[in-house]
């Protein structure tokens, strides 16, 4: 489908130049002199690189819609991902980089949601939000719960989070997978 330049948004996938990118960030800008344009930051979904570029009202790029369908994470594999879709049992490998800090979050059996290209993997979205663990919680130190003060933690992933003073070693939480930061205690 071709969209005039400026009416990209932030999470449009657009082909340009023979790849497939995600626009990050827009900014809309009308110079005093001559026509106004759209300041587009790119992500290019298959490697990784980024490019800002430039596109006017005149020009049309072609939005790409990708299609998703669900899988299950099975396993890694050295620095591959090995997934299996949920319809066909196919498995999937792709490198641990395509998903970015998030990999720290797979779990086995966990249901993800794969974009695809012309049945090529683009992206991996996890849930927003999973349990996890603490295994190491710093102590509060004496008088500074009256503010209220974040202190380390480190779940059984290995990521580490910030939490609430009254959280201590071996509590189930819920995190947030995108943002890394704790959300509440779990249930």
């Amino acid at each position: 489908m071709k969209i005039s330049g400026v009416e990209i948004r932030p999470g449009n996938i657009i082909e340009y130049e023979g790849g497939i990118w995600r626009a990050v960030k827009i900014q809309h800008t009308q110079p005093g002199k001559g026509g106004a344009y759209m300041q587009v930051e790119l992500k290019n979904l298959r490697d990784g690189r980024k490019n800002n570029v430039r596109f006017r009202s005149a020009e049309s790029v072609e939005r790409v819609r990708l299609d998703t369908k669900d899988f299950q994470f099975l396993y890694p594999e050295g620095d591959m991902l090995v997934f299996m879709d949920k319809d066909t049992y196919d498995q999937v490998s792709l490198p641990r980089d395509l998903l970015g800090d998030a990999a720290a979050f797979l779990q086995d059996g966990m249901d993800v949601v794969m974009e695809l290209y012309e049945e090529e993997a683009i992206s991996v979205q996890l849930p927003d939000t999973i349990e996890a663990t603490i295994v190491e919680a710093d102590a509060v130190v004496k008088g500074q719960t009256a503010s209220s003060s974040y202190k380390p933690a480190i779940l059984d992933n290995g990521v580490r989070v910030m939490v609430p003073p009254h959280i201590s070693s071996g509590t189930k939480i819920v995190v947030d997978v995108y943002e890394q930061t704790y959300v509440r205690r779990a249930d």
